[in-house]
């Protein structure tokens, strides 16, 4: 592995990725889980109080990554955004109703109006959580590009056995970690009834991924290069971090259960990108290469102007968001809604 900007880059892209799906994973959790754990109002505004300070600043890692991903390696962004639109479309929809929801639920007082609100919460947590591992398991498996550059598939192929498992695998991880973390951010009610969904998660959520890490393997193992021994070591350690979050979860140790669930998030995501790498957009065309971290470049300046704002905003942007987290640190009960006005 020759280690140039262009590298750089698709490790810093990696990182962002990491970011965003570690933060944001515990968000879906928490929407996914509201219809379910939430048994009245109360609970329900608990459970959106957990995230309400830092949801938003956890979606500014999506729009880094995207931003990254269009300045560094521009042809990579035009294949993906244009191959994968009706996916992405239905994200970015999905983003945005639940950002309106969270805003305007509270609005009014109306049951049939915060009801409407919660079902966009809902489906905007879980469709994101779904189609996130679709698309990521495509770009990591390879995809039909021409000698263009352009993507010739369509939605179906898309929906292959090996993605819509990944996304099935994303969508309960993400669930996991949600309900981990409310057991850590809230009391009372929400919390018990979190433990007790964890530990019905945990082991499914364990399966999936053996499967997903195994099936990942031998796709890739036809030709193991230096990354892909890397990601093969980065599989055994999700698979470390994962039996750890279940021991923990059945033990009801909220905090390391959330360490767990976010080890294997992280390293997860560490270890598509090692199988990527340095293909960007690997093509399943015969005869047609597909897009990697050089043929998918901006030039050399633009790289060099770029590695210079990251040094000097990356920084900045990292301290804010651990000053928000210690600042809105302290867990939510109910007694916080029915001592106060809704």
């Amino acid at each position: 592995m020759e280690f140039d900007l262009n590298t750089l880059w698709f490790f810093l892209i990696t990182v962002l990725w990491v970011a965003y799906f570690f933060l944001e994973g515990f968000d879906f959790g928490v929407g996914i889980l509201l219809p379910f754990l939430g048994k009245d109002d109360t609970d329900r505004r608990v459970m959106i109080n957990t995230i309400g300070p830092v949801w938003d600043g956890n979606e500014v890692w999506l729009l880094v990554a995207g931003g990254a991903t269009f300045a560094a390696f521009p042809e990579w962004y035009a294949t993906l955004f244009s191959g994968f639109y009706l996916p992405l479309f239905l994200i970015l929809v999905a983003l945005i109703a639940r950002g309106v929801a969270f805003e305007y639920r509270g609005k009014d007082k109306r049951p049939e109006w915060r009801a409407w609100f919660d079902r966009a919460i809902f489906f905007g947590s879980a469709l994101p959580a779904l189609l996130w591992g679709v698309a990521f398991a495509n770009i990591v498996n390879g995809v039909p590009i021409d000698g263009a550059k352009e993507y010739t598939g369509n939605l179906f192929t898309l929906l292959n056995p090996y993605a819509l498992v990944v996304g099935v695998t994303t969508f309960v991880l993400f669930t996991l970690h949600g309900a981990v973390f409310l057991a850590l951010k809230a009391e009372g009610t929400v919390a018990e009834a979190a433990k007790a969904l964890a530990k019905r998660l945990a082991l499914p959520m364990a399966g999936l991924g053996v499967i997903v890490l195994v099936w990942t393997f031998l796709n890739e193992a036809g030709d193991l290069d230096g990354t892909d021994v890397a990601a093969v070591v980065a599989s055994v350690l999700v698979a470390l971090a994962a039996v750890g979050a279940v021991l923990a979860v059945m033990r009801e140790r909220e905090g390391w259960a959330f360490v767990g669930t976010g080890l294997t998030i992280v390293l997860v995501t560490v270890t598509l990108f090692l199988y990527l790498y340095p293909a960007v957009m690997p093509s399943t065309t015969e005869g047609v290469a597909g897009l990697d971290i050089y043929n998918a470049s901006s030039t050399n300046m633009t790289l060099k102007v770029m590695t210079v704002v990251a040094l000097i905003f990356t920084p900045i942007v990292l301290g804010y968001q651990a000053w928000s987290y210690k600042v809105f640190s302290k867990r939510i009960s109910r007694e916080q809604f029915t001592t106060t006005k809704s």
